[in-house]
């Protein structure tokens, strides 16, 4: 990196607030993506004509093509320029953003959502580095923690900006939204960024690791948005995909340990801090995430919330979030961050555990309360636990780990959504079975023609009954299980050393 790219001086103080907000910006728009469709998933099923299990794979395709590209963002940053990366993946995010827009299969829907989240893994790490480049040292800090805010809020906000849009216009607009944003920030990155630009180096890649980390993950997610449907292992298809990204995760551990420049650098997890909090952190943001994933498509489908609501709803997360940033940042430098990760991570299993209590007549406010309580411990569990990770390596190794960190937080995303849909879905099966077992169909009919309803009618209101209920139950369990791995992950942390270093912001990457 040249000189004048690492101190920021190549932009004028009056303009660095600017370019600071766009490329926050960015980072916010990428992260938004992450949860923008979660509440939009039945309306996009019943456009499209496809199952809310299908409609998943809007989510995990995103999150999956991200988890895999980031972890080349410091070979192609290195190879073309930061700057460069930046504006050219901002060009291929506004373009996939479009293509999503104008969809009208499920393929080209997948095909232009992977498209999005290959340019928004690059988008996320090259924000943080040319903030970085942007500001002065003394004013990093400051630049760090408008980057942590987009990472708070863009989750939280996702779902109330796309049921929104989605009530009010239609789910094409929760990715046509990006254009004008993308234009913006392309106008402005190309006006203000240029004096910043890295120097360009010639890098090897390890293109065989890249290959088995495609491999085995991709694999690894059909067999989770398939299994399902395909009756898991009793399908020789499932057994076979299973088998494939297994061996290729191990073949693929066992050529980056011994890589010259690997693709990703497992050599940091020798440090137990370091691998300690970064299976905290998959656990606690699987945990955490699994609730966006299903309560919104549980209002909607079978409460009968309006999309706009369910969005709302989920959005108290973010706004408890705001709340007790401020706290967190000033109690890191003071206190163990390990007290402050198992405080918070419990305080989620906590809320999760509150949800277990939801029944089928649940309102908007006994709905949204626990979200917002949830929000105010989110901001213990990320910033300490993000920041720990990163003070347990060599300070060599800052990006690598990074890098690491950034893809196990992507992969828990996309594996949460279909281990959660598809426990729901299971366990959904499950209790519909065991309520049907203990009813009584035979008085519930002759109770509700007494009242003067048709016979077919009796039929579909007991129907309707039995998987209102079943879904809940099914709900309720889910939150179950997320609450044991909730506090598991506060107790694995205290296996972590405590840090020689304390506060700051995570600066790798």
């Amino acid at each position: 990196m040249s000189e004048t790219a690492s101190s920021g001086a190549g932009i004028a103080p009056s303009r660095q607030l600017v370019a600071g907000l766009v490329l926050a910006l960015a980072n916010f728009m990428v992260i938004l993506d992450l949860t923008i469709a979660n509440v939009s998933i039945p309306h996009v099923a019943g456009n499209l004509g496809i199952t809310l299990e299908q409609g998943a794979w809007i989510i995990t395709s995103y999150a999956v093509a991200e988890a895999i590209c980031v972890p080349l963002t410091g070979w192609i940053a290195g190879r073309f320029g930061s700057v460069r990366i930046f504006l050219f993946s901002m060009v291929g995010f506004g373009i996939c953003s479009f293509l999503c827009g104008i969809s009208v299969t499920l393929g080209m829907l997948v095909a232009s959502r992977i498209g999005q989240g290959i340019f928004g893994a690059f988008l996320m790490p090259m924000s943080q580095t040319l903030l970085l480049s942007v500001f002065p040292p003394e004013k990093r800090n400051m630049a760090m923690g408008l980057w942590a805010v987009t990472l708070l809020m863009g989750p939280a906000l996702g779902p109330m900006i796309g049921g929104y849009l989605t009530e009010n216009y239609s789910w094409h607009w929760i990715f046509l939204i990006n254009v004008p944003v993308a234009i913006l920030c392309i106008v402005v990155g190309f006006a203000l960024l240029r004096p910043i630009e890295t120097e360009r180096q010639i890098l090897p890649i390890d293109f065989v690791g890249l290959a088995l980390l495609v491999l085995w993950v991709g694999c690894l997610q059909i067999v989770l948005d398939l299994g399902r449907n395909h009756d898991w292992f009793a399908d020789p298809m499932i057994v076979a995909l299973a088998i494939t990204s297994a061996v290729g995760f191990i073949v693929f551990i066992i050529w980056e340990l011994g890589e010259d420049h690997p693709i990703v650098d497992l050599r940091v997890l020798r440090h137990r801090g370091f691998s300690v909090s970064l299976t905290v952190l998959s656990l606690a943001f699987a945990g955490y995430f699994a609730g966006f994933v299903v309560v919104p498509q549980w209002q909607q489908a079978w409460l009968g919330f309006p999309a706009t609501a369910a969005g709302l709803s989920s959005s108290f997360s973010a706004m408890g979030g705001l709340i007790t940033a401020p706290l967190v940042a000033f109690l890191m430098s003071r206190l163990d961050p390990r007290l402050l990760v198992s405080g918070g991570v419990a305080w989620i299993a906590a809320t999760a555990l509150w949800r277990t209590t939801w029944t089928t007549d649940a309102d908007f406010w006994t709905l949204s309360i626990p979200q917002f309580v949830q929000g105010l411990g989110v901001t213990f569990m990320m910033l300490p636990l993000m920041t720990l990770t990163l003070n347990t390596v060599e300070e060599n190794e800052v990006a690598s780990a990074a890098g690491l960190q950034s893809f196990m937080r992507t992969i828990a995303t996309a594996v949460a959504t279909s281990i959660t849909l598809s426990y729901w879905g299971d366990t959904q099966r499950l209790a519909r079975s065991d309520a049907v077992a203990v009813l009584q169909p035979e008085a519930a009919q002759a109770s509700l023609a007494g009242l003067g309803f048709p016979p077919d009618q009796v039929r579909q209101m007991l129907s309707n009954m039995v998987d209102l209920e079943a879904t809940t139950m099914a709900l309720i369990h889910t939150f179950w299980a997320t609450t044991a791995i909730l506090i598991f992950a506060a107790c694995l942390i205290w296996l972590a050393p405590r840090p020689a270093k304390t506060g700051g912001m995570p600066m790798g990457h």
